[in-house]
């Protein structure tokens, strides 16, 4: 069965799209079978994987409102062994139309379940808040790994995250986890990030990923091209900080 891994921080700017898109794509040239869902109503994991956003049909909105099944919903990407089920700004609605609706924390987890199996791992790109959208991958997840960049309010807002992740399996999810904290933009110049590193480290020991990933040009080029980092340079820091983080994860899910 799939391993379904949320990837979450309600802060924005923190490398939670970047993180979600080539990790996929680093997952997917490893030979495994990767399906990236865009659960952000901005849809820049779509985007920047080459879909064009205002032609999507069926995508996480249509899935969640169970108005089209996942299946329906993935489109195949450039990218090797990786699909997608995209968004679109209806996204934003969600939160709005799911309020009345039964079971309404569980409509991802229940769409997810009949094509669970066919995948290695489901990666989910959450919204930079902690609604109803970010509820539902949480609850559909068996893990999450949190983005923490490497700058001055890096802390700010991970207790109140780890308290909404308490919560989830306290009432809805027991067997989620925290896959790990990942430590993004660093600049090895700056005195800044390495303290942050090295508080992070302390606070958090085992649960921080080893890899780091720095700042990088060419991952921000990326996604205007509409490709992720291994397909637009795989010999840039970035791809190869990314296909270590893939490696990483295989290496602790073994």
């Amino acid at each position: 069965m799939g391993k379904i891994i949320a990837i979450a921080n309600q802060k924005g700017g923190v490398g939670k799209t970047t993180t979600s898109v080539n990790l996929a794509a680093s997952l997917g040239v490893l030979e495994k079978k990767i399906l990236l869902i865009d659960a952000d109503p901005q849809a820049n994991a779509s985007s920047g994987l080459g879909i064009v956003v205002e032609e999507v049909v069926n995508g996480t909105y249509q899935v969640l409102e169970h108005t089209a099944k996942a299946a329906d919903a993935i489109v195949s990407t450039s990218s090797p062994n990786l699909d997608i089920i995209p968004a679109h700004i209806d996204l934003v609605a969600i939160e709005i139309e799911l309020v009345d609706k039964e079971n309404r924390e569980y409509m991802l987890k229940s769409a997810l379940e009949p094509i669970q199996d066919d995948y290695d791992y489901i990666i989910i790109d959450c919204a930079p808040s902690l609604g109803l959208l970010t509820l539902n991958a949480l609850v559909a997840a068996n893990s999450v790994i949190i983005p923490i960049q490497c700058e001055y309010f890096a802390l700010e807002g991970l207790g109140k995250l780890l308290n909404t992740i308490k919560r989830v399996q306290k009432i809805h999810n027991p067997n989620l986890d925290i896959e790990g904290l990942l430590l993004t933009m660093f600049d090895r110049r700056l005195r800044l990030s390495n303290q942050v590193v090295d508080e992070v480290r302390k606070h958090f020991s085992t649960m921080v990923f080893d890899t780091i990933i720095r700042r990088n040009i060419r991952l921000g080029e990326a996604p205007s091209y509409g490709e992720s980092i291994i397909a637009y340079d795989a010999t840039s820091k970035g791809a190869v900080n990314y296909l270590n983080l893939a490696q990483e994860l295989l290496k602790k899910n073994a």
